[in-house]
């Protein structure tokens, strides 16, 4: 299986080293051609702003919604659900608009208020995932077939929709390879149907 991971900004190393751990081989996305012949993207955390701005300086804004409305996979880690968002509360930044939903960014508060807490997530076992929150978002409203994976405190912080992820906190720093393997598995059954 290959697995793009957009390489911009953020922690494109460490989703690297989780995927390859799970034997997916690895492409970084820069520019529009890299996004030929993937099974998957990913689009890790970082600063949304800047990756906004980066994904049009880049010529990536475009390609990456046209590849997520065909059905090619993403799978969105903190600022990617913010970019993968349709609205972001108060915000008028570049995004990709895949996903029916309004996010909050920095719904947490600041950097001081990053947290790690251990969070039952029903579909990828019964065993909790210790999930990283580093200045997270959450999805504040869900709209069509938005699927909650994960809710805690009425706030959304895992989802799905069709072909798309999006976990408001940073799976690739826990050690844990659930999250990611979820993401393959999805892959794996949008092939077979």
């Amino acid at each position: 299986m290959k697995i793009g991971i957009l390489a911009l900004q953020g922690a494109v190393r460490e989703h690297r080293s989780v995927l390859r751990k799970l034997g997916a081989v690895t492409v970084d996305v820069l520019y529009p051609d890299d996004l030929n012949g993937l099974d998957g993207l990913i689009l890790p955390g970082g600063e949304s702003t800047t990756v906004g701005k980066l994904l049009i300086r880049y010529g990536l804004l475009e390609p990456i919604i046209q590849a997520g409305r065909s059905g090619l996979p993403v799978f969105g880690t903190c600022t990617g659900l913010i970019l993968m968002a349709k609205n972001i509360n108060g915000s008028n930044q570049h995004r990709l608009g895949l996903m029916d939903t309004c996010v909050e960014r920095n719904a947490f508060g600041r950097q001081l208020n990053s947290f790690e807490a251990d969070m039952h997530i029903p579909a990828i076992g019964k065993k909790p995932f210790h999930a990283v929150f580093i200045r997270a978002p959450y999805i504040e409203k869900a709209e069509n077939n938005v699927k909650p994976l994960l809710v805690y405190d009425n706030k959304i912080l895992f989802a799905e929709q069709d072909n798309l992820l999006a976990a408001a906190f940073h799976p690739e720093l826990t050690g844990d390879t659930r999250i990611h393997r979820y993401f393959l598995e999805k892959i794996e059954k949008q092939k077979a149907e």
